[in-house]
């Protein structure tokens, strides 16, 4: 299972919030089948986004649409995007 995680700084949370929950790309349409939200607790201006694929192919059409959409988004919203993509090796419930 691929995963895509970015990372990048918010000036308000909520703003920002409200931007990813209108779902600009249409990540279950993308191939999402799962994503995650953390704010780094000694970083509480940034986020940290993991999104779940079951193809990577999926994966990289997303980062690309990723990619145009954050030229487009105003600093005010979110800033200094990286990305970072993850294969998962084992994962255990203990």
């Amino acid at each position: 299972m691929p995963t895509l995680q970015i990372e990048h700084d918010v000036q308000d949370y909520d703003s920002w919030k409200k931007l990813f929950d209108s779902d600009p790309i249409g990540r279950k349409k993308s191939g999402v089948s799962r994503y995650r939200i953390y704010r780094p607790s000694d970083k509480p201006s940034s986020v940290i986004i993991d999104l779940d694929f079951d193809e990577m192919a999926n994966l990289l059409i997303a980062l690309d649409a990723l990619k145009k959409l954050w030229g487009n988004i105003p600093g005010s919203v979110m800033a200094n995007p990286v990305s970072r993509i993850f294969e998962l090796m084992e994962s255990k419930e203990l």
